[in-house]
């Protein structure tokens, strides 16, 4: 009878382990068939990228981040999906899974290039520096982050020349307000206008103007200690200057007024300018 029980008891215990090694053995299939999968997916999402169809390529990419949010493709896959996207000028798209990959795999090793990414993505955005700011103040926040955080890189080597390329747009902005409103008399703004070029934009080439006209409108409102000390700048730092001998002229009282081509309509605008530079 003891015998008997434990043959029983034995076929039971030899039951239960074949289906555990059963469902053990079903659980690693569909594993492996996961990260099949996964390669597939990727490798798809290459070919139709180099095929050119992004939007295609876009959601493999995305697939594999679905399958294995965990694994170290998932984070690839989300850069690729940008790329793919920016390659043919979707910069929304880029921009979106960029930030997503931001926000998701914080201190990953390339957090430095999404950046770059991010930053021109909104840098190729920009239409006309003289309407919208939006992009060129979000590229400029990037750009300057990158350097930051990045300072060592090659991505921030390139976008410390973008800096100052987007420098000379938000100054172009700044001379063509104040010149706006030179125009109309409106002294107060003017001024405004000038000092914010002499104090945050004295590396680009709209310096010289601006000291000039901060001469020409304190001299017209009988400030003519203002004037000198904006004559002192631009004398000291630019003397070979032509706005310097025009300023010369308005404080020895020989002055007539300048006869300085403002139509900015015909002027190219600046911002068409840099952007060649990038082509």
């Amino acid at each position: 009878m003891k015998f008997h029980n434990f043959i029983i008891s034995f076929f039971i215990i030899l039951a239960i382990t074949a289906c555990s090694e059963k469902k053990s053995k079903v659980s690693l299939i569909k594993e492996d068939n996961l990260e099949q999968q996964m390669i597939e997916a990727y490798n798809e999402g290459l070919k139709e990228f180099n095929r050119g169809d992004i939007f295609f390529a876009a959601k493999k990419f995305n697939e594999v981040e679905l399958l294995y949010p965990q694994s170290i493709w998932a984070p690839r896959s989300t850069l690729m999906a940008a790329y793919a996207y920016y390659s043919q000028y979707y910069f929304s798209d880029a921009i979106f899974e960029l930030e997503r990959f931001l926000e998701k795999y914080k201190n990953h090793p390339d957090t430095d290039y999404a950046y770059y990414l991010l930053a021109i993505s909104h840098y190729n955005q920009i239409v006309d520096e003289k309407k919208d700011l939006g992009e060129i103040i979000k590229s400029k926040k990037y750009f300057m982050l990158l350097i930051k955080e990045f300072p060592n890189t090659d991505f921030a080597n390139d976008a410390r020349y973008k800096l100052e390329l987007i420098q000379e747009i938000l100054a172009s902005k700044e001379l063509y307000l104040a010149n706006y409103y030179l125009d109309r008399e409106k002294w107060i703004p003017a001024i405004n206008r000038y000092k914010t070029i002499v104090d945050d934009y004295d590396t680009t080439i709209f310096i010289e103007e601006a000291l000039f006209r901060l001469i020409e409108i304190n001299y017209k409102l009988g400030l003519t200690k203002e004037a000198k000390k904006y004559a002192s700048l631009l004398g000291y730092n630019y003397q070979s200057s032509e706005w310097y001998e025009l300023s010369y002229k308005i404080l020895n009282k020989k002055y007539k007024k300048a006869e300085i081509n403002q139509d900015i309509n015909k002027q190219k605008s600046l911002l068409q300018k840099f952007k060649k530079l990038f082509d």
